[in-house]
């Protein structure tokens, strides 16, 4: 069962497995058992034990039946969970469908639902404008050096 797992350090058996997941990891408040992987970055997929996804590791691991043609999910939506049951598998198209969208995009904008889909737009249109604009401006900056250096003046 664990020759299955994508990255996995071949020196483990199922028992030194879960003690390493469980020696890594912490219980928080809500009831997730958070992983401290080799990232130092929380909120993000950990990998442990060799080059494996921490919370395929645990689903092996703690419930076992495990298929590689289908996804871990995390029912939580902590992605660096690895509490066995806060685990399940599904599609991949279930796995994407469940995932939660965001009513704002990093820079604090409000999305807009697409009118095809009924789901969030992937890309915000006030960040993607004004990423247009500093695109056409370092592009205008760019022509003008290369036209001092020929000695011609800007138009």
């Amino acid at each position: 069962m664990l020759s299955q797992i994508r990255g996995l350090s071949r020196h483990f058996t199922e028992e030194t497995l879960r003690t390493y997941l469980l020696d890594r990891s912490a219980r928080m408040d809500d009831g997730c058992l958070v992983v401290r992987g080799y990232g130092s970055q929380r909120g993000v997929y950990q990998k442990v034990a060799g080059r494996a996804w921490a919370h395929i590791a645990a689903y092996v691991a703690f419930v076992g039946d495990y298929n590689p043609e289908l996804e871990v999910d995390h029912v939580c939506g902590v992605p660096d969970c690895i509490e066995p049951t806060h685990l399940r598998q599904v599609s991949h198209a279930e796995n994407c469908r469940s995932r939660k969208q965001q009513p704002r995009c990093r820079n604090g904008h409000d999305r807009e639902i697409d009118a095809r889909t009924g789901r969030y737009r992937k890309v915000c249109r006030r960040c993607n404008g004004d990423a247009q604009k500093r695109w056409r401006e370092r592009q205008a900056l760019q022509v003008a050096e290369g036209r001092a250096s020929y000695g011609r003046v800007a138009d």
